[in-house]
């Protein structure tokens, strides 16, 4: 079965291109994953809960960067795997590509695989159903982090600077709150009002 799924970053091209490759990055930003093992720079081993339908599947296989061309930022994902709790698996290959959209980035992401047991039951609208939801979360999260890591501008560095600065001086111990403290002449001027106004009060009677 063969899925197409495309999402945009505000991010330039190679920056985005970079940060699919590092798994460590990304398998933060995949529903589900979880990195086991970087076997090397282009191997990785780890698992993986999806939910289709009614139930939940997990998987636990290697994935392997079998190709990527920095010029026309391209790569090949390919991975499989078997279910933890049951006998059935998975195989996936998945080509990745990003190009310039307006000022960020378009990820183009054709998936062809292929999954045997109890997930193979369902048809193909169920599986585009999940595979766009999580292609969805992967996304904004992508996009989210890509963005916060972009470098400041020199203006921006400065202000940062100052930030760094101000936040490594020691701060300033707290200041408790306590009452207001009671004036003597003010308390003792009440007094003389209140007293006065009980005489006269008393002579009118």
């Amino acid at each position: 079965m063969q899925l197409e799924n495309s999402f945009q970053v505000s991010a330039p091209p190679d920056k985005v291109f970079a940060y699919l490759l590092d798994v460590n990055k990304v398998v933060s930003c995949v529903p589900g994953a979880e990195l086991t093992e970087v076997v090397d720079s282009t191997t990785f081993k780890g698992k993986v809960k999806v939910k289709v339908g009614p139930i939940t599947v997990a998987y636990s296989g290697t994935a392997r960067i079998s190709s990527r061309d920095e010029a026309s930022r391209t790569a090949t994902l390919t991975a499989d795997g078997r279910e933890t709790t049951g006998p059935g698996s998975a195989q996936a290959s998945a080509t990745m590509k990003v190009e310039t959209a307006g000022e960020g980035s378009l990820v183009q992401i054709i998936t062809e695989y292929q999954v045997r047991g109890r997930v193979a039951n369902f048809g193909r609208g169920v599986m585009e159903d999940v595979s766009k939801r999580l292609i969805k979360d992967m996304a904004n999260c992508i996009q989210a982090n890509v963005e916060a890591d972009d470098p400041p501008g020199d203006d921006e560095a400065a202000d940062v600077s100052a930030a760094v600065e101000r936040s490594q001086r020691p701060a300033p111990p707290p200041q408790m709150q306590t009452a207001k403290p009671v004036s003597a002449f003010s308390l003792l001027w009440h007094l003389v009002r209140l007293r006065v106004g009980r005489l006269f009060g008393r002579s009118s009677a």
